[in-house]
């Protein structure tokens, strides 16, 4: 059976600055800003939440489906996918477009200043779970992509009966409360960072107990606070794991999806999936760049049980079934 990933695939220019963006803003000019800052270095990473994912869940040992939209500058990201594992059949590349980018300067106070062109990923809508083989599809993740592809995609899969992970995430302030409600309301889980879970309940009126009602699962996760995983049969608090380095947080929340997904789907019980999601994340945070990290299902398993004790369901990670 397939696990089938949709979001957003992206280049992230990531830049330097050496000094202060505070130091070179005149606040009472603010409203004719006019600023340039010359950075010291550049470095040009692959990303996107669904490329993301979909390269933690190769590490895991999952061949997942990817179903994004490219540009012309991307031969090389999809090449480089499919030669981690990842089932790249579902991409779309558009010859008159350029990839979604992340364009981010960033000053020595850890101060951002930062662009989102979208690109491709605004034609994410031409792309159908239709088209690659519904039924075969054992989980979908629904992940920040184009808004509208996005109500698209869980449309779809309520429709074609394909359970789904409903992870709206950064594009919540462009979906309206329906949509919110819509989506949540097929999933089998939904998952955000406690401060999106804020933005749902202020955009949609609901509470918690309510948003719980819609879906059979709530997964909020915390940064270095841990993560909780909520169902009808009770709540687990799941601990963060201790980095051996800090180098850059983005992209952990997508890794930590990706062990959630690699658990769940292999039936693991809810405090075993969202320890698999912690230490997948830690793994991103140890390393500057999204997909820099690598690791073995058996260090994985072994590090596993370094943190959090031996747990017998994990050999299940390096036997076939």
């Amino acid at each position: 059976m397939t696990i089938a990933v949709t979001g957003s695939m992206a280049y992230d220019y990531i830049m330097s600055f050496p000094g202060r963006f505070v130091e070179h803003i005149l606040p009472d000019q603010i409203e004719i800003l006019s600023v340039s800052f010359l950075v010291d270095s550049m470095r040009r990473e692959r990303g996107g939440c669904g490329g993301n994912i979909a390269y933690n869940l190769a590490l895991l040992g999952q061949r997942p489906l990817l179903m994004a939209t490219v540009g012309q500058d991307a031969p090389e990201y999809v090449a480089w996918l499919r030669e981690q594992g990842v089932d790249t059949s579902g991409v779309l590349q558009l010859p008159d477009e350029f990839t979604a980018s992340f364009f981010v300067s960033t000053d020595r106070d850890n101060n951002q200043i930062a662009s989102f062109y979208t690109g491709a990923m605004a034609k994410a809508g031409r792309i159908s779970f239709r088209e690659h083989n519904p039924e075969t599809i054992e989980i979908a993740i629904i992940s920040p992509n184009d808004p509208g592809a996005m109500v698209k995609y869980a449309r779809e899969c309520q429709e074609l009966g394909i359970p789904y992970i409903y992870d709206p995430s950064q594009q919540i302030p462009r979906l309206s409360p329906s949509e919110l409600v819509e989506g949540i309301k097929g999933a089998r889980v939904l998952i955000v960072n406690d401060y999106e879970f804020g933005m749902i309940k202020n955009q949609t009126g609901l509470g918690d107990d309510e948003i719980q009602r819609l879906t059979e699962v709530v997964v909020v996760t915390r940064g270095e606070n841990g993560s909780t995983i909520r169902t009808a049969e009770g709540t687990w608090e799941i601990p963060s794991v201790a980095p051996r380095r800090v180098a850059d947080p983005t992209g952990v929340g997508d890794a930590y999806r990706a062990g959630f997904i690699t658990g769940m789907c292999r039936g693991l019980p809810w405090d075993t999936v969202g320890r698999m999601g912690s230490l997948a994340a830690t793994y991103v945070l140890e390393e500057h760049g999204t997909q820099r990290h690598r690791y073995s299902l058996d260090s994985f398993v072994r590090r596993y049980r370094e943190t959090f004790g031996d747990t017998l369901e994990l050999e299940t990670l390096t036997t076939d079934e």
